[in-house]
């Protein structure tokens, strides 16, 4: 196979990964060792990919799915570009986030798909104890399960997340309206 040809088959491999959101970093490359490099770059796809994975484990409650909502998707930026800037999480204040619910989570910039990090909130259920709020961990620490519960609040309708990368960091947020874990109330 002539060089021409070993590019072309090179960039085709290279970009059918980066459509599934996995590509090979450039030093992995250069070094011969494959790598897993996560395009975390927030766009439609993506937006497609977050909200289905909500709905997936609403659904399986019998939960109304969530819709998107592009005013949360921008909020949850602004916020992600901040906790990147600082690296570290910590929640806004409620006047920040206009009363909505908020969950956040980290990773290394590429390193993670960001799903991953979806999926540890969701993962918390085996903790999950059916309960009033916030009485509703198997652990007696509500924070245990908080995200999950968030994502499985039956009032909640809309949602909007956002991935931000800098400094190191991926950086996803997703903002809730209303907001659950209500003191309480049970989330479904």
């Amino acid at each position: 196979m002539d060089g021409s040809k070993i590019i072309i088959a090179a960039l085709a491999a290279m970009a059918a990964l980066s459509a599934t959101g996995l590509a090979v970093s450039a030093s992995a490359r250069d070094s011969g060792a494959e790598r897993a490099y996560y395009d975390n770059r927030m766009n439609d796809r993506l937006a497609v990919r977050l909200l289905d994975a909500h709905n997936r484990e609403r659904e399986s409650l019998g939960l109304p799915r969530l819709k998107w909502n592009r005013a949360l998707e921008r909020e949850a930026g602004e916020w992600g570009r901040e906790l990147a800037r600082k690296g570290r999480l910590e929640h806004a204040d409620n006047k920040r986030r206009n009363g909505t619910g908020e969950n956040l989570w980290m990773g290394s910039a590429g390193q993670w798909d960001v799903l991953s990090g979806l999926q540890m909130m969701i993962d918390e259920k085996r903790m999950y104890r059916h309960g009033d709020f916030p009485e509703i961990s198997t652990t007696g620490k509500w924070a245990d399960v908080a995200h999950y519960t968030q994502i499985v609040w039956r009032d909640t309708q809309e949602v909007g997340c956002s991935v931000v990368t800098d400094r190191g960091w991926d950086v996803l947020v997703c903002r809730y309206w209303p907001s659950g874990n209500v003191w309480g109330q049970k989330a479904y």
